[in-house]
């Protein structure tokens, strides 16, 4: 019996959700380098031979979970912007995700991704950087020039608010990789950025 190609798309995407969402708890358990293509395939229960169609290698798995990672927040974010959502909600939303990020440091993607980027090759992680600032740098100013359309942000300062947005948690993301970070700390930077961005200078105090 022959199915709809639709019905063999749809089970397609939904095993290399399953991989990925496997995938994604193991990451953030252990890291990027402590992980085996094993470990990913007793978390999901899917045969070698069956994850193997989708994904060679460790290194394929991460970047897949971090594409769909992108994807989605993008996606929650454009909704957010095209709903008109008050800024002030949008933003502190997103920054609460980055909060909760850097305070469970240890169970986030974000030190499977320094042990990824530092691990290998400049020449082979200059375009995933890119392209993960660019879509850092994409989300971030979405929200602020939602912000500004509201008369919440100066439209004029906008790039330099999310080069601002990102420098910050940039920075408190290595703060927690010393594992120097403390609530303390997040509420504080965080409290001085809002401030900025409703100041629209990026050059106060």
């Amino acid at each position: 019996m022959a199915f709809p190609r639709s019905h063999f798309e749809r089970k397609r995407e939904d095993k290399q959700r399953k991989i990925l969402d496997a995938a994604k708890r193991v990451f953030c358990r252990k890291g990027f380098l402590a992980v085996k293509m094993q470990d990913i395939i007793n978390e999901c229960g899917i045969s070698r031979g069956g994850i193997y169609i989708y994904y060679a290698s460790v290194d394929e798995v991460f970047l897949g979970v971090v594409k769909r990672r992108n994807k989605e927040g993008i996606t929650s974010i454009n909704a957010s912007v095209d709903a008109r959502e008050p800024f002030e909600a949008v933003f502190g939303a997103y920054m609460a995700k980055q909060k909760e990020r850097l305070i469970n440091f240890e169970n986030s993607l974000f030190r499977a991704y320094c042990e990824y980027i530092f691990s290998r090759p400049k020449t082979a992680v200059h375009a995933f950087r890119d392209t993960q600032l660019n879509n850092l740098r994409e989300s971030v100013e979405a929200i602020l020039h939602l912000g500004a359309s509201q008369g919440a942000v100066d439209a004029a300062q906008v790039t330099q608010l999310a080069i601002h947005v990102i420098a910050v948690v940039d920075g408190l993301s290595i703060l927690a990789l010393g594992d120097a970070l403390t609530e303390d700390i997040v509420d504080a930077q965080f409290g001085i950025l809002m401030k900025i961005i409703k100041k629209g200078d990026v050059s106060c105090d």
